[in-house]
């Protein structure tokens, strides 16, 4: 097994884990949002050309039904109805799976056929995607945001939009509490020189200690709304899941753009931005851009670019 393999498989098992553990723990928003994003590389892999992969075909079958079995997970998720089609015990099986996915020679335990790869394109995206992937010998067409798969005992499943990797994974502003500060900070757009060959561009925001660590749930933005000149458009805004005053002093607000890399077949952080709690104050404020990878602990900063490219912000307090 090369490297190249070694790792891809340790990310998808990763990922595999963490959108199990969301399930298991009730956060089905992340748990839909991680099992779209890993089914979706995973049909990338399942439709590489022979010599952009390392799996042979019949192991690229099995990956596509295991990226069947994520979509179905995730509609099940999203069904109104109180009988679940795809269980979370189900998907459990699906990790020994993928982990051997080399040497596996059994029979796939439940009736999938892969499904087709589709594009999550934001808007003005659709002549860039297309050129690019076409010069990489792309894995190519089919109909973009839906897929039909079938587990023993169930109808097909209606096309299902990718709403929650589109939407993001926004909270809503907490309850107000008397004396105490609410943040609301709206992403308007950031500065990147090849901002128009960005794939499914979105940032990530989080707050964490002076070690690292997670003060607040971490929400995604929506992929972003539109691509122009040097800029990436997001606009949307984020609700900062504690009040001010109760974050630990040395705190930082991060921002970490990701996009989707073709050639490597996942999405990578391009670079990051943080915001220290002394920066926090109504209005309009512009932050520097740093290389990856994120430094939480912002000891080892470098910046992205000699050029004035900065992601721009706009505060607003909420206090009663």
């Amino acid at each position: 097994m090369s490297e190249v393999t070694r790792s891809l498989l340790q990310r998808w098992g990763a990922s595999l884990r963490r959108g199990a553990d969301f399930d298991s723990w009730g956060q089905l928003v992340e748990a839909i949002d991680e099992y779209q994003i890993l089914a979706r590389h995973l049909q990338k892999e399942a439709q590489a050309q022979h010599n952009n992969s390392e799996f042979t075909e019949e192991q690229k079958k099995t990956i596509g039904k295991i990226a069947a079995c994520l979509e179905l997970r995730s509609a099940a998720l999203q069904s109104t109805q109180s009988q679940e089609e795809f269980k979370l015990e189900d998907l459990k099986k699906l990790e020994p799976i993928l982990k051997n996915i080399l040497t596996y020679n059994k029979e796939f335990p439940f009736d999938v056929q892969p499904i087709p790869l589709r594009r999550i394109l934001a808007p003005g995206e659709e002549e860039n995607l297309e050129f690019e992937e076409d010069e990489e010998g792309g894995a190519g067409a089919g109909p973009p945001d839906s897929f039909s798969a079938r587990v023993p005992g169930s109808s097909h499943l209606a096309p299902i939009k990718q709403k929650f990797f589109l939407e993001g994974t926004l909270l809503p502003r907490l309850p107000s509490e008397p004396g105490m500060t609410l943040l609301t900070i709206r992403i308007e757009k950031i500065g990147l020189k090849d901002a128009g060959q960005c794939i499914d561009p979105y940032i990530t925001v989080s707050v964490k200690d002076l070690n690292g660590i997670d003060l607040t749930p971490v929400q995604d933005t929506p992929v972003a709304s539109r691509k122009e000149d040097t800029y990436v458009h997001f606009n949307v805004d984020v609700e900062l899941q504690k009040h001010v005053e109760k974050l630990t002093k040395g705190a930082a607000i991060f921002f970490e753009f990701k996009h989707y890399k073709p050639k490597k077949r996942f999405t990578s952080t391009k670079c990051f931005a943080f915001m220290e709690m002394d920066e926090i104050k109504p209005g309009p404020i512009i932050i520097e851009l740093y290389k990856k990878p994120t430094d939480f602990k912002r000891k080892k900063l470098q910046l992205l670019t000699k050029k004035p490219l900065y992601l721009h912000l706009h505060q607003t307090l909420h206090k009663e």
